[in-house]
């Protein structure tokens, strides 16, 4: 019964925001709420969320400072002169920014951390693709696929989780799956192409001068038409997002490459660039938790370039929607977790996935292993896939031959769809940076992931990795 009921949460939570009868935030509130007095469990609804809410209380201040940081960053002008080298190489051209979007969310990525990531990539991108007339949730969707295929790195998590639960050596694991890794991150620059391609038969062709001169005027010229600029900054016509249903968003929000806002603070350039390599440096080399780095990154950040009060004020009001948003976001996901753990029914539904498969393919654990590691991933936590589900799929392939080596890669394999999970914090930032909404980004994303992770696993299998 748990099981059932696990996985009807689960099913009725995506089904309600996809059809955008319900915000996701009410959702993971009140289905998981739902579910539990349904259980039987509903006096404890409270521990549940209060474990829950611990649990993802140090994530929820990150992101909180994290957001006021690179909001800050934005303002004073420090991704000003990447956003305009980044359109220059792309040549306003919609599949190179596509492209251009892949490449920088992967790069970015090797500090591990996907909140970071899709901030720096979204303050990057977002200007363009607003200028272009671009369908967003395409921004959001290759950046998640990409990130998700580098979330794999040792230091990224999961390759620690695996090695951690199954006693393995993190390099043992990781090293020989880089050509099956690579092969993903070719599949990703694929994708991107290829959306980017659709994305130029929509839009068309801007003038680069036209894209890197806010207050004029422009045409965008599609495949479908044109449209004549407001006026009002940006000079988009707001169009149908392909693939997504988002509405490219009005002009007057164009904010990445003004010259002349009040905001920009060009003498502390240098200062500005050097605190953030210095942070993300301390980030990576787990100097301080990343909470802590972020609280006061964000306030250095604030006191030197804006050291009057009522300014360092209009700028925290400036990034207050994005923090309430995606902070909002976090503490009900904590609802959802708390509930799918308290009341067992994670353990339950792992438990049944398992036992699904037959004997006969016992000596092919590492594909079956694999192939679950997509829904569970998405379906749960990291920790609770590896830590609860990865052991018992370990044992059972010991049981047949298989390595438990083999078993740790194979779980690797469904990263590139976890990253689009409803219980991952950092998609929230994503979309919320980006302004789509959390359903169009599922409807859009998920298909694409699942199909680049396949690519990870068929090529892990057919390098004999697996």
């Amino acid at each position: 019964m748990l099981t059932i009921l696990g996985f009807g949460m689960i099913a009725t939570f995506l089904v309600l925001i996809m059809l955008k009868k319900m915000s996701p935030i009410a959702a993971l509130v009140l289905i998981p709420a739902l579910f539990c007095v349904f259980v039987g469990k509903g006096a404890h609804l409270g521990d549940y969320v209060i474990k829950g809410v611990g649990s993802l209380a140090p994530t929820a201040a990150m992101l909180m400072f994290a957001i006021i940081y690179f909001g800050v960053m934005i303002d004073v002008g420090l991704f000003d002169p990447i956003v305009r080298g980044i359109l220059r190489f792309c040549k306003a051209d919609p599949m190179r920014v596509v492209v251009g979007t892949a490449v920088l969310a992967a790069v970015v990525s090797l500090d591990g951390d996907g909140s970071t990531t899709f901030m720096i990539t979204v303050s990057a991108m977002y200007p363009l693709y607003k200028r272009l007339g671009m369908s967003l949730v395409v921004m959001t969707g290759v950046a998640a696929i990409a990130n998700g295929v580098m979330n794999t790195l040792p230091w990224g998590g999961p390759t620690a989780r695996a090695a951690t639960a199954l006693k393995l050596d993190a390099s043992d694991i990781f090293v020989p799956m880089i050509p099956a890794l690579a092969v993903g991150l070719v599949a990703v620059l694929v994708l991107s192409y290829v959306l980017g391609m659709r994305e130029r038969r929509r839009v068309g062709y801007l003038s680069l001068d036209k894209v890197l001169e806010p207050e004029s005027e422009t045409v965008l010229v599609g495949a479908g038409g044109s449209g004549s600029g407001s006026g009002s900054g940006s000079g988009d016509t707001p169009r149908k997002a392909s693939g997504g249903g988002v509405d490219a968003p009005e002009g007057d929000d164009f904010q990445g490459l003004d010259s002349a806002r009040e905001t920009l603070r060009p003498k502390l350039y240098w200062f500005n660039a050097l605190l953030t390599v210095a942070l993300l440096t301390s980030m990576i080399m787990e100097w301080l938790p990343i909470p802590v780095l972020f609280l006061i990154g964000a306030a250095l950040a604030l006191t030197v370039n804006f050291p009057h009060i009522p300014d360092q004020k209009a700028r925290i009001a400036a990034h207050a929607d994005n923090v309430v948003n995606v902070s909002g976001m976090v503490f009900a996901a904590a609802v959802f977790t708390g509930v799918l753990n308290g009341t067992g029914m994670v353990k339950h539904m792992a438990d049944w996935l398992v036992g699904v498969v037959p004997d006969s393919m016992g000596s092919q654990m590492g594909l079956v292993t694999g192939v679950l590691s997509l829904p569970l991933t998405y379906f749960m936590s990291n920790d609770g896939f590896y830590f609860g589900v990865l052991p018992v799929l370990a044992e059972a392939g010991a049981a047949h031959g298989v390595s438990p080596l083999e078993i740790a890669r194979a779980s690797l394999a469904g990263q590139a769809l976890h990253m689009s999970s409803p219980l991952v914090p950092a998609v929230y930032v994503l979309v919320g940076m980006a302004k789509v909404e959390f359903g169009d980004h599922t409807r859009f994303t998920v298909k694409w992931a699942a199909l680049t992770c396949l690519v990870v696993l068929g090529s892990g299998i057919l390098f004999g990795i697996i």
